[in-house]
């Protein structure tokens, strides 16, 4: 339930960003947003919150205006996204898209201050340029993509906390019971239980066929869609932090040999060698001063 609740998080921020971009990045109107989410509901986004943020951006108010409008922009929460982040800390798991859902409503709390930063820097937004019609469909992409990877670290949370603590959990039985009734019913939850029926030890599901295809193909649009957002000046926190997960994920090698060899310099923590066996720890005298570990 906590984890289902982090992914509700990820899933709301997801679309919240991807509404910006429409709006205040390629400069559509309320109808044309509707009719965007409403198209969005017939393609493998389709989920309940796809459905209601329909619902939502065609509502209008008594004079006419859409209500959504004036709505103030500072949500609210319960605390179990932040739980969902502590515990993932706890577990050694890369929640990133759910911690930046958690810290993107805490920086939409701070509306006094955001207001007048936004007039210190003189904030803006620049228009994004181009066909509409193939930018949404890019951003459907990015939007699709990064739900995945949504999804992909929630199931990675569980997996951990199943196994350090021996429950056995059948993660394909849990994707359908978030089907039954639960905020983040979507379609491609029985798409997750098919993967998870493929292969039950499946540690990222990215792996799984059918979600690697969709990430590779969605991948060059996911690009372009943070690309264009950070530089239109628009925040798309889960989106980016959900990509350079993927990046990172997919990384042979990544920099944190430097990282280790600076742990070593400054604390003398050690670091294992490239061309040693796993397991064998050296430590380098980095100064020529100090001594050595023990």
């Amino acid at each position: 339930k906590m984890v289902h609740n982090g992914i509700e998080y990820g899933d709301m921020q997801l679309i919240c960003e991807a509404y910006q971009i429409l709006k205040d990045g390629l400069g559509l109107n309320y109808d044309d947003m509707h009719a965007v989410f409403n198209d969005w509901k017939k393609t493998e986004l389709d989920s309940y919150l796809i459905d209601i943020t329909a619902d939502i951006l065609a509502y209008k108010d008594e004079d006419g205006a859409p209500l959504v409008e004036k709505i103030l922009d500072t949500a609210g929460q319960k605390g179990t996204g932040k739980w969902t982040g502590i515990n993932a800390l706890d577990h050694g798991i890369p929640l990133t898209l759910i911690t930046e859902a958690v810290f993107a409503r805490c920086v939409s709390a701070l509306k006094d201050q955001r207001e007048a930063a936004a007039q210190t820097f003189g904030k803006s937004i620049a228009r994004i340029d181009g066909d509409r019609a193939a930018w949404t469909e890019t951003l459907r992409q990015a939007l699709l993509a990064a739900k995945i990877i949504s999804y992909a670290q929630g199931f990675m949370l569980i997996r951990e906390a199943s196994e350090q603590n021996g429950w056995n959990i059948d993660y394909g039985a849990t994707a359908l019971l978030w089907r039954e009734g639960c905020i983040i019913r979507s379609r491609f939850l029985g798409d997750i239980r098919d993967a998870y029926a493929q292969n039950p030890g499946l540690a990222f599901l990215g792996n799984a066929p059918y979600f690697q295809q969709l990430l590779q193909t969605a991948l060059p649009h996911w690009r372009k869609t943070v690309a264009k957002a950070i530089e239109a000046g628009i925040p798309v926190p889960c989106m980016a932090s959900a990509l350079t997960f993927l990046d990172g994920y997919t990384s042979a090698r990544l920099p944190a040999n430097l990282l280790q060899a600076q742990r070593d310099y400054f604390g003398a923590h050690t670091y294992e060698r490239t061309d040693r066996p796993r397991g064998e720890y050296f430590h380098t005298n980095w100064t020529g001063k100090g001594g050595d570990t023990a």
